[in-house]
């Protein structure tokens, strides 16, 4: 069955529909949620939080591409559990102003080799404008359009923006390759 086919189901109230849906675009949603920043703990919450809203809104969608819609939600949870971690993280802890890395083991599984390691720690320091378009177009193949429509943004920020984040992020590369050659060197 086609991606149409199914919203339109899972809008009529078809269960099997919706599950196949979420079966279709759960790795998907993990992918994105991974690699916006969200720790490999939390990934589950908000992929369930992510189709909770698809189902809480799907009678409301209307655009041409069901997956752009989903790219849209999934950056919103993402964006919400942050806010929720940054107000707890304030009511126990004064802010820190160092931020560690760490990769626990399960978390290795994902990261399957050192420059994998790298290229995620690296597009983790980049601003979120830089970050969101750059994860779009380079690992899940979205067009500017389709970036451009998920953020909200013109076609031409889009482009500025992964123009000026692949630089950031080839200079971050760079600095993150020389200071590991410091170290084990």
């Amino acid at each position: 069955m086609q991606e149409d086919e199914l919203v339109a189901k899972a809008k009529q109230g078809n269960t099997a529909a919706f599950h196949q849906l979420v079966e279709n675009y759960r790795p998907v949603v993990e992918r994105f949620a991974y690699q916006l920043g969200n720790r490999q703990d939390d990934i589950d919450d908000i992929t369930q939080e992510v189709f909770i809203r698809v189902y809480r809104f799907l009678d409301q969608f209307t655009k041409a591409k069901f997956s752009t819609w989903l790219y849209k939600i999934t950056l919103n949870v993402t964006r919400d559990a942050a806010r929720k971690r940054a107000s707890a993280l304030r009511k126990v802890f004064k802010l820190q102003h160092e931020q560690h890395e760490e990769y626990p083991a399960a978390e290795a599984i994902i990261i399957k080799n050192e420059n994998d390691r790298a290229l995620h720690i690296c597009l983790q320091k980049l601003d979120e404008k830089y970050k969101v378009p750059i994860i779009l177009f380079f690992f899940h193949e979205k067009k500017y359009e389709e970036i451009a429509e998920i953020q909200s943004l013109t076609l031409s920020t889009v482009k500025t923006r992964i123009l000026r984040g692949k630089a950031k992020l080839k200079k971050l590369l760079e600095d993150f390759e020389r200071k590991e050659g410091e170290t084990h060197g």
